[in-house]
């Protein structure tokens, strides 16, 4: 309970206790999606937050258990539409593992330059956009030049801008158009020369730092307490990438550098952001390379017209650019899974607010909200 005064002067009074309840949403302030927030407002300080959230739920769960394991990847694809790449590789990685079907070589680099070319992506858009949300409308301009650059390459392979549907089980969907990978080389290497002009633009601009430094602290024990992953748990220290720690495609080859922080502040987490994306750079070029030295040779496996996985269970996950996204499979035998839930990093890197929003000012929450990386459709899938 708190106590509001209202009136000045001599003939002000002080009336009964109450809260003041302040509910943001459900709209997100800079459009990410539907999320409502309610507050429970000190003055302009924060007592309380409750996120709520179900307001785009779509029952992806269930809708898995009657589609086969071609149709899954379309449904998987969606959930978190910054990552599409990303999101069906947990789907055919699960159902690889039950098949224990072995992917061609060529299939499975193709697969791990193509998920980090998808990871830029994702940490381009949030780049330019948390700026934006603190008042800052030139970044948004920088990071989407780049983000066309490479959505070129990801459009010309895949036909598709967001939703790629370039998976299949068994490797993927169709050949490397001709000259295909030289392009990719020079986008990579275009990037590269232009994300500083990024970095000097935002992350030691004063009015950034200022809003940005010592606000909306996460600390270790609260990220194990909730299961927060990716760029937000490396940023308060968390030492762990699935990529490095329990590798999956081609990523034991390669030097996967995990960027961390200790500040877990706005700050810091802007900071991994933007060292990640210099990393994936560095191991899509690695891709390349590689591929250009691999014989020719399938780049998918054969698969029957009416594929079944056998009986069993097994769960996947994948290092996504926004955390840790987990699928775990429930086969009887049949054509479609008889359980596939979905573990979304959105939905845990979100339920974490309800930590960090009391004590911060109201016009903090807007820079702490937009430094949690988050898709609302990751939360409600």
């Amino acid at each position: 309970m708190t106590e509001r005064v209202v009136g000045i002067g001599a003939g002000a009074k002080e009336l009964a206790t109450e809260d003041m309840i302040l509910n943001i949403g459900p709209q997100h302030p800079s459009t990410h999606g539907v999320l409502r927030l309610r507050l429970t407002l000190d003055g302009e300080r924060i007592a309380s937050a409750e996120p709520i959230i179900g307001y785009m739920h779509r029952g992806a769960e269930k809708l898995f258990e009657v589609r086969d394991y071609r149709q899954i990847i379309m449904l998987a694809n969606r959930h978190d539409w910054l990552s599409g790449f990303a999101n069906e590789l947990g789907v055919v990685l699960a159902a690889e593992r039950m098949l224990g079907m072995e992917v061609p070589v060529r299939a499975v680099w193709t697969r791990t330059l193509l998920a980090e070319l998808n990871r830029i992506l994702s940490h381009l858009m949030f780049l330019g956009s948390y700026p934006l949300e603190l008042g800052a409308i030139t970044p948004v301009f920088y990071a989407f030049n780049e983000r066309e650059r490479i959505q070129g390459v990801m459009e010309e392979i895949s036909g598709g801008r967001m939703h790629y549907m370039f998976n299949r089980v068994g490797g993927l969907k169709e050949e490397l158009p001709s000259g295909w990978l030289g392009r990719v080389a020079e986008v990579i290497a275009e990037t590269r020369r232009r994300i500083p002009a990024i970095e000097d633009l935002i992350l030691h601009n004063e009015i950034f730092v200022a809003r940005t430094r010592g606000v909306g602290v996460l600390d270790r024990e609260t990220i194990m307490q909730y299961g927060v992953s990716g760029p937000i748990a490396r940023a308060s220290g968390v030492d762990f990438d699935l990529r490095r720690d329990q590798p999956y495609l081609a990523y034991p080859e390669l030097p996967v550098k995990v960027v961390t922080r200790t500040a877990g502040d706005c700050h810091a987490r802007f900071e991994v952001l933007l060292e990640q994306a210099k990393v994936s750079l560095d191991l899509a070029e690695a891709c390349v390379d590689r591929l250009r030295t691999l014989p020719q040779g399938p780049i998918n496996q054969r698969l029957p017209k009416v594929l079944k996985v056998p009986e069993g269970h097994t769960y996947a996950w994948t290092e996504n650019p926004l955390g840790i996204n987990g699928y775990y499979l429930v086969s009887k035998g049949d054509k479609t899974p008889w359980r596939l839930k979905l573990r979304s990093a959105s939905y845990n890197n979100v339920q974490v607010l309800r930590e960090m929003l009391p004590g911060h000012v109201v016009a903090d929450m807007v820079a702490i909200l937009g430094s949690m990386f988050f898709v609302v459709g990751d939360i409600d899938k």
